[in-house]
């Protein structure tokens, strides 16, 4: 975020969450960006960086670290946001919490991103999380059973001592994660997807949160849409929990929440595997991420519902953090959505599977099975059922919304084979 001023008035220029050199081609598509509530009020314009072809803009509205919420604006033809919107919009919003304060103690943090093949997001990934403006941390890139030398030549080309290339050959995110986990030397571990962008605020919230708890031993944070550009993005950002969860919370299984039935089983309320972080030494002793679990092998997905559950299940509190933010590039078509969805859902059965096959949790879980299968579906959670149409700005044709509207039967059936995939997968994985 940049600050201009000048005799006449005081300007204030912000940049997108994700840059990009291609101008929008949907004619719903949304400059997305982050803006300070008391800099914006106090700005005679607000302008935005990149935003030619943007008729609207999503605005992630902070006080300072604090994350007060969003609002969505017009863009007029000099890519600035109507300050008669603006300003009311703002005032909306929740007034400032408690601040966030940065950790007094600087506790180290180790930083591990997972990734195979994608060298253009990993590097953008890399650059957000070394710009971070926080002290004490490390960064591993764990190549995960590469077939070229791009992730490699990435981290190669950045010259930074805290920047850490490792190789595991064997394919699975989870035995990516625990690569990483096992060269932590910070006391907390962060773990972030490749195709995210780190706020600066990040590490410094996650940090607060363990400081403020000491039973805390995982956190997650908000990961909003890092861009809207096709209606499938805005789809999945309408549909996902984590992209909105503005409520600042502390699970424990000794007070269990009213209103979560399905508690400590919840898929989404505790976040996602995109923006989590472990005290260290708790999630060794846990033994790390279940390695039948998770992109890159036959669950394709479930291995960060897993973690928080064994997490709860062990004494360990989990703590949401709105303020620890990460940009997500959601899929940005149809065919992308639908085959997350379908690997959302075999996830998940997978994952009940394990459940159900531990004596110590099945009972559990069985007890839960007929509100679990109500709110079965990442991107369906609830019985929010609302067609995606083209209200407030957002133009959406009938064929789209009739290709989402399988979504969710498309996850029941893949949970369906959950089941022998985590069977097969468990026996592969000794």
């Amino acid at each position: 975020m940049t600050d201009h001023t000048t005799t006449a008035e005081r300007a204030l220029t912000l940049d997108p969450a994700m840059p990009s050199p291609d101008a929008p081609t949907w004619a719903g598509a949304a400059w997305v960006g982050a803006v300070d509530r008391s800099a914006a009020l106090a700005a005679g314009t607000v302008r935005l960086a990149g935003a030619d072809g943007f008729r609207r803009a999503r605005l992630m509205v902070r006080d300072g670290r604090d994350v007060a919420g969003f609002v969505d604006v017009r863009v007029d033809e000099r890519g600035a946001v109507d300050p008669a919107e603006l300003g009311p919009a703002l005032r909306r919003l929740p007034a400032p919490g408690l601040p966030v304060d940065a950790p007094a103690d600087g506790a180290r943090v180790s930083v591990v991103i997972g990734t195979r093949e994608r060298p253009v997001a990993l590097a953008r990934a890399v650059r957000s999380v070394l710009d971070s403006e926080y002290d004490d941390f490390e960064l591993f890139v764990v190549d995960n059973a590469p077939v070229t030398s791009g992730t490699r030549d990435v981290v190669a080309a950045i010259d930074d001592p805290r920047l850490h290339y490792v190789l595991e050959a064997r394919a699975g995110v989870s035995r990516a994660r625990n690569a990483g986990l096992a060269l932590a030397t910070g006391g907390i571990v962060a773990f972030i997807d490749d195709d995210v962008v780190v706020d600066r605020h990040w590490m410094a919230a996650i940090a607060a949160a363990y400081e403020r708890d000491a039973d805390v031993w995982c956190v997650t944070g908000l990961v909003p849409s890092g861009e809207l550009r096709t209606p499938t993005q805005r789809f999945f950002d309408e549909r996902v929990t984590w992209a909105r969860n503005l409520e600042r919370r502390v699970y424990r299984t000794a007070a269990p929440p009213v209103d979560e039935p399905l508690f400590p089983f919840t898929v989404g309320a505790f976040g996602t595997g995109a923006n989590m972080s472990v005290r260290r030494d708790a999630v060794r002793q846990l033994g790390g991420f279940d390695v039948a679990l998770g992109p890159g092998t036959r669950a394709r997905a479930g291995e960060d519902p897993d973690l928080f559950t064994r997490v709860l299940l062990a004494g360990g509190a989990l703590a949401v953090e709105p303020s620890a933010v990460v940009w997500h590039e959601h899929r940005k078509d149809r065919a992308a959505l639908r085959s997350q969805a379908i690997g959302y859902g075999t996830g998940l059965g997978a994952w009940v599977t394990k459940l159900v096959l531990r004596p110590s949790t099945a009972f559990a879980v069985l007890r839960r099975a007929v509100g679990a299968l109500r709110r079965l579906g990442a991107l369906g959670q609830g019985a929010d059922e609302r067609p995606v149409d083209a209200s407030g700005g957002w133009p959406v044709d009938a064929e789209f919304t009739e290709a989402t509207r399988g979504l969710k039967r498309a996850e029941l059936t893949a949970a369906l084979g959950g089941p022998w995939r985590y069977v097969a997968g468990r026996l592969t994985a000794r």
